[in-house]
């Protein structure tokens, strides 16, 4: 279901449950696919009365490819040298908000995982009038004093692009061994087979540099976070090397109300044992907005 949001590029959905629910749109992050927010996850959301919303960001999956613009330098970016942004991330916020405008849907649940957090952060701060709640996952506020990745996540992320499919997925397998969760390991048979379907999905490495750049190029939020007033959950993993749970507790201090709702033994992902968890606590948090738009 391709639709084309209103700054002018393609971008690649589905949907779960009805379209008379509220709405609740699914920001995935960096280098991923939509197909990362599991069906199960969504199916679970969409039993709670919600219309569930997917998307692949630009520059992945089946959406548009901004190709043609500056060679992202991801050194270059983190030196403070931001003229290798083809874009950034209030230009995907911009993208998730056409997308909106696209489907008709004036407001909207939004909950981001990772570099989704980041985008959905950035969608309450730029366009407060489309939100009727937030969950920001996994992510930081941009401030670069807090959230910091230890050295060997680092090392897992910034890998050379795989070769080939096998390459791929044997990369995948030693990176989830390294930013997964202790607690609730992935199953190996299936995260082989779910990163062989993504590879076959779409494999486009140079997105994901465009990507990290653009993260780069994005700034503190944290003052922006402050102008922050829909029901706003915070949920961080406790040993996330990638994201460190400082970045999550930053987010929910510098926005007024918000609840921070950490897991011990989880790292940078959603662990399937906790699916139920974590829908609950969403669910929990779009009701607040429910009662408040009846108070």
């Amino acid at each position: 279901m391709p639709t084309a949001p209103a700054n002018g590029i393609t971008l690649f959905y589905d949907t779960f449950g009805k379209a008379s629910d509220p709405a609740m749109l699914l920001v995935m992050g960096l280098g991923a696919q939509m197909t990362l927010w599991e069906p199960a996850f969504c199916e679970a959301l969409s039993a709670r009365g919600f219309h569930v919303i997917r998307f692949d960001n630009r520059d992945v999956g089946l959406s548009s490819k901004i190709e043609g613009g500056p060679e992202p330098d991801v050194a270059r970016a983190m030196a403070g040298d931001h003229s290798s942004a083809s874009y950034t991330l209030r230009d995907m916020a911009d993208d998730a908000a056409g997308l909106l405008d696209s489907l008709g849907i004036a407001r909207a649940h939004i909950v981001g995982a990772s570099m989704g957090g980041m985008i959905v952060q950035a969608i309450a701060i730029r366009h407060p009038e489309r939100v009727l709640s937030m969950t920001s996952i996994m992510s930081t506020t941009g401030n670069r004093e807090v959230g910091q990745s230890r050295p060997e996540a680092m090392a897992a992320l910034f890998s050379p692009p795989p070769a080939s499919r096998e390459d791929a997925i044997e990369q995948m397998v030693r990176t989830v061994r390294v930013i997964g969760s202790p607690g609730y390991p992935a199953d190996e048979a299936e995260l082989r087979k779910s990163t062989g379907e993504a590879y076959d999905r779409c494999n486009y490495p140079a997105g994901m540099a465009r990507q990290m750049v653009a993260i780069i190029a994005g700034g503190d939020r944290t003052e922006g976070l402050k102008s922050v007033r829909v029901p706003t959950l915070v949920i961080h993993g406790e040993d996330d090397p990638l994201v460190t749970l400082s970045g999550g507790q930053a987010t929910a201090a510098a926005i007024p109300g918000a609840t921070l709702l950490t897991f011990p033994g989880v790292g940078h992902d959603i662990p399937r044992q906790l699916i139920g968890e974590f829908v609950e606590a969403i669910t929990a948090n779009a009701r607040r907005a429910s009662a408040a738009a009846r108070a």
